[in-house]
């Protein structure tokens, strides 16, 4: 006779089960709070019931086209409100979201395009040429089968109107009255599966073939709500958008203002003055940024900043990792910073540097030093560990040995879009793999000590570019720093330092700074970490502020025959 197992078998229905999506937050926001600003930027403000109609509106304009369920809108625009309703509105009609970097040339934006077969392409005003460019080289490669996607144009009031006047002799159709084809009580419908993808976003550019991440709106839930526990948002934030939205979704952070009901201020241009003034006239009590903005800020000029804050202010950042030194001048300066690190692959941030109490006894050094490590998983991702690439066994925790870092759980990606070789690399054992060299501290926090393509082998002994920087950025004179490796006839490679001067000392003898910065290397590693070579000059970036370590290799490879060794 049968054992009834009614506690494990009793089925899912229509009552208890709803496949989870991060749209139902913005419905909820509407019913909750239908007067709180949502929104705003410039002169622009909105409320959330206006977002919800607005985002409806969207969903019913792009049905009404037959863009559904299997088809991609490309979003090409800077941190403005479109670009919020389109995280919304695109997915409530049941297509996929590319939010696209808009520093991009054209033939990668070309690439993307064709690449996600774009149905819809939505471009900013500023940014319609390129988009213009992008879609010219795709047809021209598609040698006759090219079918033009619905060419939508944003315009902003901050903006040059010349380029929405051409966008619209080009044939564009203007975003809001694009939004009046559309009905703001549209009856939009949750997916069905979960697992159906929400957004499709390109790797960042730091390699030279970008690969479509595809994400699924069970994580992008998950990770909205994990991202507000991580960081301790409580309902009703002012966030200000320092951070892309066309990057990892804004770190699910669309979504997670949604579910908080807080208010986004829209930062069209990133600025260490107009992060000041909108934390002093419009409340800001978060934002998200790269180190490399957080270098901007705490090396503002006086005259652009607004010391002492009026309030706390919480900045989390991920990227790069955070030198030690820029951590403590926020700190220093009034900024609470908590430090996450993750990738595209997994919705952005997906492991935090957990502040523990008895750090606050600590000197700000010490403490700071603790805060740059990358630390524990979110709560979303359900496993994390550092291993031996090899055998797959997990590192020892004794802050030395230097392993991968693997992920696993809800917070990692559906895949690479038409890219099932990738797809095995990266999925290899059954963990997913960063290609981040890290070690494992005693208490379990995890450090990166590099990329496995920027450890730099000299003489067979390996060199963390990150810890070079580190130290680099504690002289005076430097604002940015970035290792790779140079070719060395005698070592294999030796490493060689680009660096960006603070202003006051750019003016300063290249060769005179040279000595000084190598010989204050000197004081404060091994010799053989030493930096055979500074070259000075403004480092090349992505959009999300990762400094282009490619570019930094070629161009050391190409001078290092002219390069005079230093040691």
């Amino acid at each position: 006779m049968a054992v009834e197992r009614d506690i494990d078998d009793l089925p899912k229905n229509a009552a208890n089960y709803t496949a989870l999506t991060p749209l139902s937050f913005l419905e909820r926001a509407a019913l909750v709070y239908p007067n709180r600003k949502s929104v705003v930027h410039g002169s622009l403000n909105y409320t959330w019931l206006q977002t919800y109609r607005r985002c409806r509106q969207l969903a019913s304009a792009l049905s009404c086209r037959s863009v559904g369920f299997g088809s991609t809108v490309a979003v090409i625009a800077p941190n403005v409100p479109a670009s919020y309703e389109a995280h919304f509105g695109v997915p409530m009609a049941g297509a996929v979201i590319n939010p696209v970097n808009i520093r991009l040339n054209a033939q990668t934006v070309a690439f993307l395009l064709e690449h996600s077969l774009s149905a819809v392409v939505m471009v900013d005003q500023e940014f319609f040429p390129l988009a213009e460019q992008a879609l010219k080289i795709w047809q021209e490669k598609s040698k006759g089968s090219f079918k033009p996607p619905i060419l939508v144009v944003i315009g902003d009031e901050n903006c040059d109107p010349k380029w929405l006047k051409y966008a619209l002799s080009r044939g564009a159709i203007e975003y809001e009255k694009f939004l009046q084809t559309g009905d703001p009580e549209f009856a939009w419908k949750p997916p069905e599966d979960e697992w159906h993808s929400i957004s499709l976003g390109y790797t960042s550019g730091t390699t030279a073939s970008p690969k479509g991440v595809v994400l699924h709106h069970r994580g992008a839930y998950v990770m909205s709500l994990s991202s507000a526990l991580i960081w301790g948002m409580t309902e009703g934030p002012v966030y200000l958008w320092t951070l892309p939205m066309f990057h990892c979704n804004g770190w699910c952070f669309t979504w997670t203002l949604a579910a908080l009901c807080g208010t986004s201020i829209c930062l069209r241009q990133v600025t260490a003055k107009a992060v000041y003034l909108a934390i002093a006239q419009q409340g800001v009590t978060h934002f998200c940024a790269a180190p490399v903005v957080l270098n901007t800020i705490v090396n503002a000029p006086r005259n652009e900043t607004i010391l002492p804050l009026p309030r706390v202010v919480h900045v989390m950042t991920a990227g790069a990792a955070p030198p030690p030194s820029v951590l403590s001048a926020m700190s220093q300066n009034g900024f609470r910073v908590t430090h996450t690190y993750g990738l595209s692959e997994t919705y952005g941030p997906s492991t935090v540097c957990v502040w523990k109490p008895e750090w606050d006894a600590l000197p700000l050094e010490a403490q700071a030093r603790l805060n740059a490590r990358q630390g524990v998983r979110y709560i979303a991702l359900e496993n994390l560990d550092v291993v031996n690439t090899k055998t797959m066994m997990p590192v020892p925790a004794d802050g030395t040995t230097v392993g991968e870092i693997v992920m696993r759980g809800n917070a990692v990606m559906k895949g690479y879009l038409k890219n099932p070789k990738a797809n095995a690399e990266t999925f290899a054992n059954g963990w997913f793999h960063s290609g981040d060299l890290a070690v494992k501290h005693e208490d379990g926090y995890i450090e990166i000590k590099d990329r496995s393509k920027d450890i730099i082998i000299s003489g067979g002994e390996n060199i963390s570019s990150v810890e070079i920087e580190n130290t680099l950025y504690l002289h005076p004179a430097i604002l940015e720093a970035s290792v790779v490796a140079r070719p060395d006839e005698r070592w294999g490679e030796s490493p060689c330092a680009f660096v960006t001067l603070k202003p006051g000392f750019d003016k300063q003898d290249e060769e005179g700074m040279a000595e000084d910065i190598i010989t204050f290397c000197r004081t404060k590693m091994p010799a053989y970490w030493v930096p055979k070579s500074v070259i000075f000059g403004p480092l090349p970036k992505t959009a999300t502020g990762k400094v282009q370590k490619h570019l930094l290799r070629a161009k050391a490879k190409e001078l290092a025959p002219v390069m005079r060794s230093r040691l």
